[in-house]
């Protein structure tokens, strides 16, 4: 019986894993069609496929996690697939939305974020041992969305893009939302809710902008943001302050 069921389920858990580098890559394709209803105006299309896009992620490496897929095709390097695929979604589709929508002032503005980003995604901690971003992770899907639901000047647009793209090369820790091991629960129930109700201000941005539920919206960046600095950037200060020869 034993070894029945061992030789009945490898081929299943393989099929399951494959399952989830399909579904990883299937991210290309939505960020490819996002360019096409970018380049034909319907930025409102664009932003829900974003929003797919960034919801598709925000699962598929706890399912890989959780199948064990590494173990199960080790040939495919899912990070790596990973990595490609969210430069596509989290740089390239987003800043070529914000070009597009009006929101920087000229589309040079563009090269900063792409190259800065670059960078970002290339350094060998750009994810720490102990699952945190290093430097802001280049989440320009969610500015780019914001700019145009928010209706920012393009001054404010170009000023927030050059902003955070000098924050990607300022060493602070940012949560993995995924991957947090303090409040994780709260974290990923408040993620989720923010991740619908930005699509429902996606779907019908004129009524989400008259009752205001963009900037409402706003309040689980903004817990991020501290989140980020309690576990993250004060942490590490605290944790280098209480290191041998230096003072406590």
């Amino acid at each position: 019986m034993n070894l029945n069921v061992r030789t009945e389920k490898p081929p299943v858990r393989r099929t399951l894993a494959w399952a989830v580098h399909v579904l990883t890559a299937s991210g290309a394709v939505i960020g490819m069609i996002s360019l096409v209803e970018i380049l034909a105006g319907d930025f409102q299309t664009a932003a829900l496929l974003m929003m797919l896009a960034l919801a598709i992620d925000s699962i598929d490496g706890t399912l890989a996690r959780a199948l064990d897929v590494k173990e199960w095709v080790p040939r495919v390097d899912g990070r790596r697939l990973d990595d490609i695929v969210d430069f596509l979604n989290f740089v390239v589709v987003p800043v070529v939305f914000m070009v597009a929508t009006g929101h920087l002032t000229s589309w040079l503005w563009a090269c900063i974020p792409v190259l800065a980003s670059a960078y970002g995604f290339s350094q060998e901690e750009a994810k720490t041992p102990d699952n945190f971003f290093r430097g802001w992770p280049s989440y320009w899907n969610v500015v780019a969305i914001y700019a145009w639901l928010l209706d920012l000047t393009v001054l404010a647009g170009t000023l927030w893009t050059l902003g955070l793209s000098i924050a990607i090369f300022v060493p602070i820790k940012y949560v993995y939302p995924s991957r947090v091991s303090i409040l994780k629960r709260t974290t990923n129930g408040l993620g989720l809710a923010w991740g619908l109700l930005l699509a429902v201000c996606s779907a019908a941005p004129d009524w989400s902008r008259s009752y205001s539920l963009p900037a409402l919206s706003l309040l689980y960046p903004a817990y991020y943001i501290v989140l980020s600095f309690w576990l993250g950037g004060l942490r590490d200060f605290t944790r280098r302050l209480g290191k041998p020869g230096t003072r406590q």
